[in-house]
């Protein structure tokens, strides 16, 4: 039987550095846990990327809005087109469940703007923009809205702003022939916690939700109300990404669910750890199985490869990747080789070959 290939895409910041690459893709070592190096696209602050539901683009932020690639039977990329979204340099972006839409965040100008997407992948024309408004409460950094994720419910209905400078996720309804969107409720987090990224349960009926500032995880179900059809987010649990003692000043990162599911991701800056926890198949609660050094600076991204026996953390201050065994039984990750360099990495989605 022919074990499975996989590539990784680890988008980055140029600015600053000597080189123009801003995405750079590896072929994975399952076996061993290690990336080599495949290929460079050339792009301008890929601060982040994302992959079709139909598994055959890739979209990337850049300083010019947004960039279209096709994925190649290799796993290498071959650029479609680029489109403007008409405001600052998105943080964010990811796609509806149909891939109709394309959806991008703003942190700098808290614009969310959505694009039509072609059915060959290519980026089309602007049908919704809409500028989050308020004042938050923190003077240096949450004195005004910060659209930080955009994420659409499983059941394609409902479109998931996280606004960590608000303290909210505002909930759109998306009109599936326009592009338009139009604003159902908004879940409201604690003051000064700063909710960052969001993800959904495989069956769509539990959202995940980590805040940079307070470092934790705040677990919902989801479900819509048949009556009224708008969409129900019930808080089932609320859970730490820290250990006890810890470094302080520290920021809650990234947040990556298995492949298979099982398993949820977090890290730690300023703390510069990681933290795995296990995921109640049933309930979709989380239980924390380890959070450890990750042997590096500022950890903007971390993920567990497909097989969940290895991870990997994406390491901005001190411009590595590092990697890890993982072992969930004994609640230990032990690094496995040498760091691997790379300008100021942002984030990492792991694509399977054909």
């Amino acid at each position: 039987m022919e074990k499975e290939k996989y590539v990784a895409y680890v988008s980055t910041y140029t600015y600053g550095n000597k080189s123009n690459f801003g995405i750079r893709i590896y072929n994975v070592d399952m076996e061993n846990g290690r990336f080599m190096e495949k290929d460079q696209v050339e792009i301008t602050n890929s601060s982040y990327v994302t992959i079709s539901h139909n598994r055959k683009y890739l979209y990337s932020i850049t300083d010019f809005g947004v960039e279209s690639y096709r994925i190649l039977e290799d796993g290498s990329l071959e650029v479609i087109n680029h489109a403007s979204i008409n405001g600052m340099r998105g943080c964010y972006l990811s796609t509806d469940y149909e891939d109709k839409f394309l959806f991008v965040a703003g942190y700098h100008d808290a614009k969310l703007t959505v694009l039509r997407v072609r059915e060959n992948g290519e980026i089309g024309e602007i049908t919704d923009e809409i500028y989050h408004k308020g004042l938050g409460s923190i003077a240096e950094r949450n004195f005004k809205p910060h659209i930080n994720c955009v994420k659409m419910t499983r059941d394609n209905r409902f479109l998931c702003a996280a606004d960590l400078g608000m303290d909210h996720v505002v909930v759109y309804e998306l009109n599936h022939m326009n592009g338009r969107l139009r604003q159902v409720d908004i879940i409201r987090s604690e003051q000064e916690s700063a909710p960052r990224h969001l993800k959904f349960s495989k069956d769509g009926k539990l959202l995940y939700v980590v805040h940079e500032l307070k470092n934790y995880i705040d677990v919902y179900t989801y479900s819509v109300d048949k009556e009224h059809r708008m969409p129900v987010f019930e808080k089932i649990q609320n859970i730490s990404t820290l250990n006890d003692y810890h470094a302080g000043g520290s920021a809650a990162s990234a947040l990556n669910i298995s492949e298979d599911f099982k398993y949820l991701c977090s890290s730690n800056a300023g703390d510069n750890s990681v933290v795995l926890y296990s995921i109640d198949e049933n309930t979709g609660m989380l239980t924390k199985i380890l959070c450890l050094p990750i042997s590096g600076d500022y950890p903007k991204d971390a993920a567990l490869f497909p097989d969940s026996r290895h991870l990997v953390s994406l390491n901005h201050e001190t411009n590595s990747m590092t990697f890890f065994d993982v072992n969930m039984e004994e609640g230990t990750i032990v690094m496995n080789g040498p760091e691997l360099k790379v300008d100021r990495p942002n984030c990492i989605i792991f694509y399977k070959l054909k």
